[in-house]
């Protein structure tokens, strides 16, 4: 999840906003990838998939504050 600071500097600046958002999605893309090649324990892959719903919540958030 997005801390309160993270929150505080994309409200004030778009850039940050913007590069946060590019961030978060690169960072789904190449997690969707290691979950796709599933080299990992059940363990591991949950821990993953759990990030990922995290970060998609958290990029909601940023799109919601874009809008």
């Amino acid at each position: 999840m997005l801390d309160t600071n993270t929150l505080k500097a994309c409200k004030k600046n778009p850039e940050i906003l913007d590069l946060k958002i590019k961030n978060i999605t690169h960072a789904i893309a190449e997690a969707e990838l290691m979950i796709k090649e599933c080299k990992m324990s059940q363990e591991e892959l949950s821990f993953l998939k759990r990030k990922v719903s995290d970060s998609r919540q958290a990029l909601e958030i940023l799109y919601l504050m874009k809008n």
